[in-house]
């Protein structure tokens, strides 16, 4: 007789309130920075500040986004959304890859016209800025850093403010030039440079996002290892439809049947959910045991 077992231990590494808390101050700090750049850009007729300033409120739409999601991922399930609404963060976490890789084809454009058709701009202001939006950004990605390796949202705002940060220092680089030789083309390079450093930083997280959205296995996962270890449990003989997915950005859930002999003692499962999540980092398990001589297993073992 096959019987269904199931356990399931959530261990989250960051409660959801300081994750909020950090993504709102990262939210007030942009916001501030945004209005600054656009008033100056609008001042000095600084094309580059307002394309700056547009960037960086996109940034800021993304971290709203993340924030909305979080609240979302911790919603009870219902019967239509069983599983809960912990997926959000993916498709968060994918939105933010789509816009930042928008961003720099935007920037690229922008930087060719420029070079068709550079325009006279005061160096000095646009450096002055410029210096001002790597102190806010490199703040704001620092307090992203820390677990950025856990969670695809936080690599995602960590990647967006570096990358910011990045962006920041060309354009000082471009003000500080243009001031002293007024070689406005020096505004369109900065720009492409820039953009290539973006592409690389967020192709990993569009990539990942991409496989968490079709349920591929989490990045770190080692499915092998996993496989290995669970045929190594003493009277395990076989197992098959092993799943693992993401639930959200930083909880991995697991199914497998396992086949165990009839005559043997069951299975500690609680002992394995500790060393599935000590191990491997799985938060979510689920474990069918079945015998030797059922059917399905004959056919799929």
């Amino acid at each position: 007789m096959t019987h269904h077992l199931h356990s399931n231990g959530h261990h989250h590494h960051h409660r959801p309130d300081s994750v909020n808390r950090i993504f709102i101050i990262g939210i007030i700090l942009n916001v501030t920075f945004v209005i600054i750049e656009a008033v100056a850009g609008l001042w000095i007729g600084s094309l580059s500040l307002l394309t700056d300033a547009g960037h960086n409120l996109t940034d800021v739409v993304s971290l709203v986004l993340v924030v909305i999601a979080n609240q979302l991922a911790q919603k009870k399930a219902t019967k239509e959304f069983t599983y809960g609404f912990g997926k959000t963060t993916v498709l968060v976490a994918l939105i933010n890859a789509i816009t930042l890789l928008v961003m720099v084809g935007a920037i690229g454009w922008e930087a060719i016209l420029r070079f068709e058709n550079p325009q006279p701009i005061q160096g000095q202001t646009i450096a002055w800025v410029a210096l001002a939006g790597i102190v806010v950004n490199g703040i704001t990605a620092l307090l992203f850093f820390k677990g950025s390796d856990k969670d695809l949202n936080r690599r995602g705002a960590f990647l967006h403010m570096a990358a910011d940060a990045l962006v920041s220092l060309g354009v000082l680089v471009s003000g500080v030039v243009i001031f002293y030789t007024s070689w406005y083309w020096v505004d369109a390079t900065v720009a492409l440079v820039n953009g290539l450093i973006i592409t690389t930083g967020s192709w990993r997280l569009l990539k990942d996002s991409w496989r968490l959205s079709l349920d591929g296995v989490p990045n770190g996962i080692n499915m092998e290892a996993i496989k290995k270890y669970l045929l190594s449990i003493t009277g395990v003989a076989g197992l098959h439809d092993l799943h693992i997915w993401a639930m959200s950005t930083n909880v991995t859930a697991l199914t497998v049947h396992l086949v165990v002999p009839a005559d043997m003692e069951p299975l500690k499962l609680s002992k394995i959910n500790a060393e599935l999540h000590t191990k491997f980092n799985i938060d979510h398990t689920t474990i069918q045991i079945e015998k030797p001589s059922d059917k399905e297993c004959e056919q799929r073992c």
